[in-house]
């Protein structure tokens, strides 16, 4: 599997991993349900939220490679 990036659609990252949902609820995501905010990327929502990109992207590939 590629490696989630920072240009990676939110509904898309949801089906690769639906427990990454907590990691985005964790920090202050909780729009994941609107329609809008899962045709966002990442850089798009984290600009929204005040939340590091890069920091964000590493923290969900590291989740999502300890569960595989």
């Amino acid at each position: 599997m590629a490696a989630v990036t920072k240009d990676t659609i939110i509904g898309d990252l949801l089906k690769i991993d639906e427990e990454t949902s907590e990691i985005l609820l964790g920090i202050g995501m909780h729009c994941l349900g609107c329609p809008s905010a899962r045709a966002e990327t990442l850089e798009q929502a984290c600009e929204v939220h005040g939340v590091d990109v890069d920091e964000l992207v590493e923290q969900i590939n590291d989740f999502i490679a300890m569960k595989g």
